[in-house]
């Protein structure tokens, strides 16, 4: 046996496993919790990180929360990721978690192109109601009435801080809580009756195919300028991506476009599980692997994009 080459096998052997060592994530991070706080939007690409974590062999698991208590849990990291800070309509929700530099906000978005704001269908505003000054105008006829969706939501909260205020004479109308569901049924209901009715709009949604919508001019001052838009960010614990690098490396990778979310969130919205539809839409578009696996690999440290094309039988 010549000793050299042995010596040199042993170095060998010795660096792999080192290399392998450093690759693996830390077992604090083999769970991956995600926030989930009822939008079908989020309820999508939350489907999205979690096929793609499960497929690298984490074990990624879905909280229900509503927003505050979504950034309340990345906080106190209860919670480890937050796909849905909708901004600029959630900056007064986030603000004071930053303030005590509780959560960090990645620096690229997850979607661009994504508008939040006060929405009706366009016979009412066919009919005169355009903006937001000409809601108290429609006041009886819109029964005092503007809905929301989930309660703690940050656009209900605009919604009530404008009543609160008599911002825009709104001063005797009433915010309706429930959901985003409950929210829609009553926008459906209305349509059928051609009646006027106002609640929160936003896109990427498919109520933007599934009805005749108008979004509302004059909000600048309450939801943003160009009629909400938005942006919409991930948030996870301060030092998540230092003790997690690769789940880290995903979710900077992780981001979206209009077309693909309304393409997932029209299944959602059929009551499709998240997770069916994620996996399904893959499946369908794999290229889109190339971008969110890429620099990432699986929890022990192997191959990313081929383990995931192996757990989505690609």
């Amino acid at each position: 046996m010549n000793p050299i080459k042995s010596l040199a096998g042993v170095t060998l052997i010795s660096c792999a496993l080192t290399q392998a060592a450093w690759a693996q994530e830390p077992e604090s991070c083999k769970q991956v919790r995600f926030a989930e706080i009822g939008w079908a939007d989020i309820a999508a690409t939350t489907g999205v990180a979690m096929t793609l974590t499960e497929g690298l062999g984490y074990q990624p698991r879905k909280i229900m929360a509503s927003v505050p208590i979504a950034f309340t849990g990345v906080k106190k990291g209860q919670i480890d990721v937050f796909l849905g800070y909708w901004a600029p309509s959630m900056d007064a929700v986030i603000e004071p978690f930053l303030k005590d530099d509780g959560v960090k906000v990645l620096p690229k978005a997850n979607l661009e192109g994504a508008k939040y704001t006060l929405a009706v269908p366009t016979y009412a505003a066919e009919a005169g109601l355009k903006s937001f000054q000409d809601i108290a105008k429609f006041k009886d006829q819109l029964g005092g009435k503007i809905y929301g969706i989930e309660p703690g939501n940050d656009g209900n909260l605009l919604i009530e801080k404008m009543i609160e205020d008599n911002q825009y004479a709104l001063g005797d109308f009433r915010m309706v809580e429930s959901s985003e569901a409950g929210m829609l049924v009553q926008v459906q209901r209305a349509v059928k009756k051609q009646q006027p009715v106002v609640f929160l709009g936003w896109a990427p949604h498919p109520m933007n195919t599934q009805y005749d919508l108008t979004y509302l001019a004059g909000g600048d001052e309450v939801f943003g300028p160009d009629y909400g838009a938005a942006k919409v960010y991930t948030v996870v614990s301060k030092d998540y991506e230092a003790r997690c690098a690769n789940v880290g490396k995903l979710l900077n990778n992780l981001q979206f476009s209009v077309e693909i979310e309304s393409q997932l969130m029209d299944k959602v919205l059929q009551k499709e599980d998240p997770t069916k539809v994620a996996k399904d839409w893959i499946r369908a578009n794999p290229q889109a692997l190339d971008q969110w696996l890429q620099g990432v690999t699986t929890y022990d440290g192997k191959d990313g994009a081929a383990a995931v094309k192996q757990y989505l039988a690609l």
